[in-house]
């Protein structure tokens, strides 16, 4: 089986200008998702897709593989991951490489490490499941939360009582954007990361940032500069330390 690993990181960015270099805890944010890629040691090829010579550059030098400039064309702000999934995946075959397995790594959740990584492959290995995502529980239960009308009425976001105690709630969990695998058949046959076989790798908070505005980039340098001093953070494996 053929595994192979594929982190986005195109140049242009709205809310975090050149987000994917951007500082955090001594290195640039890209540099993370590489070196959890290929500290997990259950990859075989670990690719940077890019439109960008300087983050082409820094991958690089990371140790992860940029086979080519992603086309201009694939790196809109609305182009979706699973069109650069596809892309990178055709482009190797068409090289003679054909990958198995594909793991979508997002350069904009650093907090994820080659354990999580490794233990989403067996998750999905276990039961033989044509796709595996992270997930993180709910912040807010869904059950309490509110839609407005035109005059700013509240009204409940799902239909039926709203529940009182948190005790009386099946936990709820949302997709925290760090780790999306795939098998190589349930991608060709057009089908999404989410389908009714899909499991669900449940990782903590503290590991589920996903940086999207500068709030996000300031939450997780303080939490980098916090974490990576805790003797039992699990940051700190040596091919994570700086």
């Amino acid at each position: 089986m053929k595994r192979l690993a594929v982190i986005p990181a195109r140049g242009g960015s709205k809310g975090i200008p050149r987000k994917n270099l951007a500082p955090l805890g001594g290195r640039p944010l890209l540099v993370w998702t590489i070196a959890a890629a290929l500290e997990s040691g259950c990859l075989d090829r670990v690719t940077v897709s890019t439109d960008d010579a300087e983050i082409a550059a820094v991958a690089q030098d990371a140790g992860a593989e940029v086979p080519f400039l992603r086309p201009s064309e694939l790196a809109h702000d609305d182009t979706p991951s699973l069109a650069v999934v596809t892309h990178m995946v055709a482009t190797l075959a068409s090289q003679g490489w054909e990958a198995d397995t594909i793991t979508l790594l997002q350069p904009t959740s650093p907090f994820r490490t080659g354990a999580d990584i490794c233990s989403c492959h067996e998750l999905r290995l276990q039961t033989e499941a044509s796709a595996a995502v992270s997930v993180v529980e709910c912040e807010t239960h869904p059950a309490w939360a509110f839609v407005q009308d035109e005059a700013r009425r509240l009204h409940p976001f799902l239909s039926g009582k709203m529940p009182t105690r948190r005790q009386d709630l099946q936990p709820a969990y949302r997709p925290n954007g760090a780790i999306f695998m795939i098998t190589r058949t349930r991608l060709d046959g057009g089908g999404t990361f989410y389908g009714p076989d899909t499991l669900a790798y449940v990782m903590p908070p503290e590991q589920s940032i996903d940086i999207d505005t500068p709030w996000d980039l300031h939450l997780a340098r303080l939490l980098a500069a916090n974490t990576l001093l805790a003797d039992d953070s699990p940051l700190r494996d040596s091919s994570i330390r700086f």
